[in-house]
């Protein structure tokens, strides 16, 4: 652990709640210490009200929040009066508590404060920081970890047993934080869970987490627990492998009575540990902090055994339900995280992001199972307390007032010639109904056109078999699968009559037109057939096909080929549970085909001018790249679920077409 801290960057932050803003981003940006939304940190300033009292205000990290972006508006004010008094009483539940944390707030837009807001109001500290340190919980997560974490601390820490976040561990620590503590105490070590630690300064409290955390990972180093995870070469990328996993994800998604995404992680690490003899030993003990347990379920899967899985789950639920203070609802019994030796290390998720986030996490617990494993055995939570964390009374509030989700969530589109125009706008309408979008284009500009987790951009010439294979190969390891295909990529050359029509711009025009969407067809195909709700396929026609105009006989004969094709397509696909329609577009000008000398070249063979070349339909409309894209999207939605082998004109109205 090195401090961030820099007086530079610090002097930009001129006040109390500035400078927790500032320290909280510092133990955010390393994920050795928190991992997405995890850790809290908090600050107590007197501030003074509307009626003139000077009061004494905690600023807590909301709920929703993360360390490594987190902003002043991140912080909910509660007053601290309240909090104390809170601790002071014999039991209180947690949807209890949190109703107390929000009616005593001083701001009503402010986030719900953390569950360990009266945990951080008893610590008579100004600034605290809690992070959930690797190094800490490695040592903790021992047979005798407690007396580990005293062997490395001696007395400036409270060491605490773990009990479950909430009402319950605020009133112990209380209690044990005023028997033990002293003026040399500059810390708390939460058994299995984190570590805290305080401060009169922000540099001070954050400077002295890195110290605690130091602490841990020299004692690992010293006790040769700290270089162990291994590594293997990952078995490259095939075919087979990706209808491996396919398949798998399908099984996933049946357990979890929904789609899944289902990302593939090959590092040499996850590899290695995948390949241990071990694994299914060392991997089935519980989670590395019982707040992972919400993201990773209890214990991941070590093979493909789905169906063993979901068994093992439900009687866990059967196990631990009948004791539980109030009626539980069980959650879905797909494993989040698969270990398998074949096809490594693969994550599940209701979105990409949440995949993302599984796959972090586990990354780090190997590194924790590992370490704790050299130094003497990984022991983490009892199941019991895993179960508790896992059907949290506040989790399963967030289930009964979750809201319908997204159309596509948990489902995977691949879209060609996505760089620009109607490909573009079809990867943002499906980004926004929820899908994980693999984008393909001969344009560089394909891989940075989004950057977050449930788009994966990849530069491809459609008219090279082995590229198209790879594209489809790193779409399954990238999401798990295909449910959806959207043939875009085409090209229209200038206008040319059949006379002047040479062979090889023939040629090209129905190698990318008709040629490369055969090919991808032909390859998709196996994916498709998985699809957890049947796949769609979306094929972009022109108005071209039902009526050509001159000078366009190689892209008009293409299209109409392709039409053809996805008509026989619709034909002996859908006992596959899959639906194959076109789109006909017609005078979408913001489009890569579409360039300036073309535009000009066809309206002057129209006698007309751009503009009004570019409205010259019934509705005297233009039609853009988004109208075509939704469109798109819908078709692949449930309103178009008994349609397949459809033809709809985008078009404004075409008399001819009509």
């Amino acid at each position: 652990m090195q401090s961030l801290w820099n007086d530079k960057e610090a002097a930009e932050f001129s006040d109390e709640l500035g400078l927790r803003v500032y320290t909280s981003r510092l133990l955010g940006r390393e994920p050795r210490l928190v991992l997405h939304g995890g850790g809290n940190t908090s600050v107590k300033l007197r501030e003074r009200s509307v009626l003139g009292d000077e009061e004494d205000i905690l600023y807590v990290k909301g709920s929703g929040w993360d360390l490594e972006t987190i902003d002043r508006a991140g912080f909910a004010p509660v007053r601290m009066a309240h909090l104390l008094a809170l601790a002071k009483l014999p039991q209180l539940s947690d949807p209890q508590m949190v109703n107390e944390l929000r009616t005593h707030m001083t701001k009503m837009s402010a986030p719900t404060p953390s569950v360990e807001a009266i945990l951080h109001a008893i610590l008579p500290h100004h600034y605290v920081d809690h992070t959930h340190a690797d190094a800490v919980v490695t040592v903790t997560n021992t047979p005798n970890g407690e007396a580990r974490v005293r062997e490395i601390y001696g007395d400036s820490v409270v060491v605490v047993p773990y009990i479950m976040p909430g009402f319950d561990l605020a009133r112990h620590c209380a209690e044990q934080f005023a028997r033990e503590a002293g003026p040399q105490t500059i810390g708390m070590v939460l058994l299995n869970h984190g570590i805290f630690s305080f401060g009169a300064s922000a540099r001070e409290s954050y400077e002295r987490m890195i110290a605690l955390v130091t602490k841990a990972e020299d004692y690992l180093k010293t006790h040769k627990a700290w270089d162990v995870v291994p590594t293997a070469s990952p078995a490259g990328p095939t075919d087979a492998a990706s209808l491996m996993i396919a398949s798998l994800r399908g099984e996933l998604s049946r357990a979890a009575g929904r789609p899944l995404i289902l990302t593939q992680e090959t590092s040499g690490k996850a590899t290695g540990f995948c390949r241990r003899t071990d694994v299914a030993k060392i991997s089935q003990q519980g989670p590395a902090t019982p707040d992972h347990v919400i993201r990773t379920k209890p214990w991941p899967l070590v093979g493909r055994d789905v169906a063993a899985y979901s068994d093992r789950y439900r009687v866990y639920f059967d196990q631990h339900a009948p004791r539980a203070r109030e009626s539980k609802t069980m959650l879905d019994p797909a494993p989040r995280v698969i270990l398998d030796a074949e096809l490594g290390l693969l994550v599940a998720g209701n979105s990409a992001k949440d995949a993302h986030i599984v796959r972090d996490i586990y990354d780090h617990t190997i590194d924790i199972i590992l370490r704790a494993e050299a130094l003497g055995g990984y022991r983490p939570i009892a199941a019991r307390d895993v179960f508790d964390m896992e059907y949290w009374d506040l989790e399963q509030a967030k289930l009964r007032k979750s809201g319908r989700p997204p159309m596509f969530l948990g489902e995977v589109a691949l879209i060609t010639g996505a760089a620009s125009g109607i490909g573009k706008a079809c990867v943002e309408s499906l980004l926004a109904r929820g899908a994980a979008v693999a984008a393909l284009d001969v344009n560089p500009a394909i891989k940075s056109l989004h950057r977050r987790p449930d788009y994966c951009g990849t530069v491809c010439d459609v008219t090279d078999r082995k590229q198209l294979m790879n594209a489809l190969q790193r779409t399954v390891s990238a999401f798990g699968g295909l449910d959806m295909l959207i043939l875009n990529a085409g090209i229209f050359p200038g206008g040319k009559r059949i006379a002047e029509l040479t062979d090889n711009e023939w040629q090209r025009v129905l190698d990318v037109n008709l040629n490369a969407n055969l090919a991808l067809l032909r390859a998709a195909h196996p994916l498709l057939r998985l699809a957890v709700h049947g796949a769609r396929i979306v094929i972009m026609g022109s108005k071209n096909v039902p009526a050509p105009g001159p000078g366009a006989a190689a892209y008009s004969a293409s299209k109409a080929a392709l039409t053809q094709l996805g008509r026989v397509a619709a034909l002996e696909w859908g006992a596959d549970r899959i639906r194959v329609n076109t789109l006909h577009p017609d005078a979408v000008f913001d489009t890569g085909v579409w360039t300036e000398e073309v535009l000009a070249a066809r309206a002057a063979h129209y006698g007309m001018n751009v503009a009004q070349y570019k409205t010259k339909n019934l509705l005297r409309t233009e039609v853009t790249s988004r109208d075509v894209a939704e469109l798109a999207a819908e078709l692949c939605g449930p309103l178009f679920s008994k349609t397949t082998g459809a033809q709809i004109p985008v078009d404004g109205g075409n008399d001819r077409v009509i």
